[in-house]
């Protein structure tokens, strides 16, 4: 069935193509609605910079060059004046600015105000276009807001022959030929020198963009726009390509591990997450591979275990049935002795698919570990004692501890089953009993072939055998390991294996102690001794 959703390569395409698009179109945003509040709000900070610059070094010796340096540095004309409008210092040479145009008249005026409005005044105004005698009644309507702002921005004391001198020269002083909405500013500042006396620093800027400016910015915006678009397909296109390649490779290569194929290699190296896939997936076929394995060998061994009793129950069955004085009771235990051994093994089968399926529950209570390692031994003695086999019991004092009593014992009898099945030519198990400080460890110890280094880890594995070379256990199914590790990990206890190639080995699992000291049945026992059996 083929999937409607679109693949992550186009994905990616899109993803990148609509990232263009946005950055295109915040670009031209910017560009064309907020580029002169930009540019005001930029050119508003420098005239503020400007002036702390200016105030800072007006009382230096070297104050001219420096007021010099920072009119040059922000495209801007600075004059400074003192309270009888003489000028001190002057900056700048823009065929735009105004306070250099200003009468003297004006300047005493704009001191006044500015000095009457706390020591600081800012003045707006719109330039239009230079204003030539042959001009004068064609632009009369232009020059007329300029003469509204400035009989606002003066004291309405002026003489009107010198509000008519300061006109004409504001209007002479238009920039030419710049358009009749270039905004400029006039900031005032009054400064206190160091000997007193009362400077009025003015600073004269245009802020808004020029028409050449703003058309320059918008052809060159075309450009970028055209020259983003075409790299964004052809980066779009790479990165969707390289970024999928891997994940469909990894893709194709999982189809083959899905239909059963476990000799798969992912090899998807190009990014970090890419890698780590890989190598997930990689060490996921590896496992796959091994529990099919033993999947395979654990219905090898088991269909041998099932066989090997319902062939002998069937022959002594036939055998009693169809000849006369067979009818014994040894043939019947024979019997009796195989459909034992199918019940353990079903039992034992049944035990571990509930474990691994998380249906079996721990019933803990509190009870007395050492009596019930005594019982299986004695039970276990009961069975092996015709075939030679010799169990000893170590321990120092009776211990009770809080747990699931039928499944510890589970545990305890198919550690001596095991050890029992891999037992050395003495024949010869060892239990022992350890208190420590809070806790106890039980060990069963066999004088066998041992276990390689290497395979340790493997013993406690679900359907592993040590034994590739199958042959019927003497005690037990021959699946206990596996339940032994799933029941302690549900116990949350420790556990392990100490071994070596020729020297038997050692399996153990400690469990909490509940209550210290030492204990017989019901009653606690204030003189310890060591016990065997």
């Amino acid at each position: 069935m083929k999937h409607e959703k679109i693949s992550i390569k186009w994905k990616v395409f899109i993803y990148m193509l609509s990232f263009c698009a946005i950055l295109l179109c915040l670009l031209w945003f910017f560009q064309t609605v907020y580029l002169d509040k930009f540019y005001k709000n930029i050119k508003k900070k420098e005239i503020d910079n400007a002036m702390e610059n200016v105030i800072s070094i007006i009382n230096d010796d070297d104050a001219e060059d420096a007021i010099n340096t920072i009119a040059e540095r922000y495209d801007i004309c600075i004059l400074v004046t003192d309270n009888e409008a003489n000028k001190i210092y002057s900056a700048g040479n823009a065929s735009n600015c105004s306070v250099h145009k200003f009468s003297s008249q004006h300047l005493l005026e704009m001191y006044e105000k500015a000095d009457k409005k706390g020591g600081e005044m800012e003045i707006s105004n719109s330039r239009g276009k230079t204003i030539n005698p042959q001009e004068e009644s064609s632009s009369r309507n232009t020059g007329k807001a300029d003469e509204e702002q400035l009989s606002e921005n003066f004291d309405s004391s002026s003489s009107r022959k010198e509000f008519e001198k300061s006109k004409n020269t504001d209007r002479i002083g238009k920039l030419e030929n710049m358009p009749n909405d270039v905004e400029s500013i006039i900031k005032i500042k009054m400064v206190t020198a160091s000997l007193g006396e009362k400077y009025a620093v003015m600073i004269d800027s245009v802020i808004t963009p020029i028409d050449a400016t703003v058309h320059t910015l918008r052809v060159q915006l075309i450009y970028i726009s055209a020259i983003m678009v075409v790299l964004s397909l052809i980066i779009a296109f790479i990165i969707s390509k390289r970024v999928s390649k891997s994940i469909i490779r990894i893709n194709a290569t999982a189809k083959d591990l899905a239909k059963g194929n476990f000799d798969v290699e992912f090899d998807g190296k190009d990014y970090k997450e890419i890698a780590e896939l890989s190598e997930t997936l990689n060490y996921t076929a590896k496992e796959l591979s091994k529990s099919d394995l033993l999947q395979k060998e654990l219905l090898a061994n088991v269909s041998h275990d099932l066989r090997t009793p319902l062939t002998m129950i069937t022959a002594y069955s036939e055998v009693m049935r169809d000849l006369p004085g067979e009818n014994t009771p040894e043939n019947v235990q024979v019997i009796i002795d195989e459909a034992n051994r199918l019940t353990c093994l079903v039992n034992d089968l049944l035990d571990i698919s509930k474990i691994q399926a998380g249906v079996a529950r721990l019933e803990t209570k509190e009870y007395d570990i050492t009596e019930s390692i005594k019982a299986i031994i004695e039970r276990h003695s009961k069975l092996l004692e015709p075939y030679g086999y010799k169990i000893d019991f170590e321990y120092h004092e009776n211990i009770l501890v809080e747990a699931d009593e039928f499944k510890i014992y589970q545990v305890i009898y198919n550690l001596i089953a095991n050890a029992v099945n891999y037992a050395g030519e003495d024949r010869y198990i060892k239990v022992t009993q350890i208190k420590r400080e809070n806790s106890v460890r039980i060990e069963v110890k066999d004088n066998g072939q041992g276990i390689a280094k290497d395979k340790l880890d493997s013993v406690w594995e679900r359907y592993y055998k040590i034994d590739k070379d199958h042959k019927r256990a003497i005690l037990g199914s021959g699946l206990g390991l596996s339940i032994v590790k799933n029941i302690l990990v549900m116990h949350e206890a420790k556990y392990g294996v100490i071994s070596e190639e020729g020297k038997g080995s050692t399996f153990w699992f400690e469990l909490k102690i509940e209550m210290g000291g030492c204990f017989y049945g019901n009653f606690h026992r204030a003189n310890c001794s060591n016990e065997k059996i």
